[in-house]
């Protein structure tokens, strides 16, 4: 059902918005795929996501198959937008837990990999989703946008908030990812 009428004119000024934000993106990425290591070395978090970014790597599968794109980004800072539809509900008709949990987990890991040297990976360790509201595919588009709390040589910690374009919070996530091989 297409409510768009009913909406107040900020959110649908919001909705346009990250439409053409989506559009633009999406115009720039790769086809889905998995960059090859001699690809990626040398480059620190952020040069992967500027490269991923111009389509000069692949975009990542997870996001093609799960309707999240990434859309914006900087040091310590992630935003995904995401496309809650009824591929993705749950048996009582609203969207799947596992669904929000992908995309906030995506937001924060991302986040927390922007900080990184180069050469260096990372692994989440672990994340907590906390579920505020249901979400239904009346809700067109969320966004989950990750922020690092703190970073070091071995650990980062990052916070994400999954919001609708009213500004209503869906859902907010913690993770602790593990950096792995990291240069002294």
């Amino acid at each position: 059902m297409n409510r768009a009428h009913e909406l107040p004119t900020d959110v649908i000024e919001t909705l346009a918005r990250w439409e053409a934000d989506e559009a633009r993106v999406r115009g720039l990425l790769a086809a889905p795929g998995v960059a090859r290591r001699e690809q990626l070395a040398g480059m620190t978090g952020l040069d992967m996501f500027d490269a991923i970014g111009r389509g000069e790597l692949p975009s990542v599968p997870i996001g093609a198959s799960m309707d999240f794109w990434p859309i914006e980004y900087e040091r310590g800072r992630f935003v995904f937008q995401g496309r809650p539809g009824a591929r993705f509900l749950n048996p009582l008709g609203t969207v799947h837990g596992g669904w929000i949990a992908t995309l906030l987990d995506s937001a924060v890991a991302c986040a927390v990999h922007t900080m990184l040297p180069a050469d260096v990976s990372y692994t989440t360790a672990e994340l907590k989703v906390s579920y505020v509201r249901a979400l239904t595919p009346d809700v067109p588009l969320v966004r989950a946008e990750g922020r690092v709390i703190n970073s070091g040589r071995t650990l980062g910690f990052a916070e994400g908030r999954l919001l609708g374009p009213d500004g209503r919070l869906y859902a907010h996530a913690t993770t602790t990812c593990v950096v792995l091989g990291c240069p002294r």
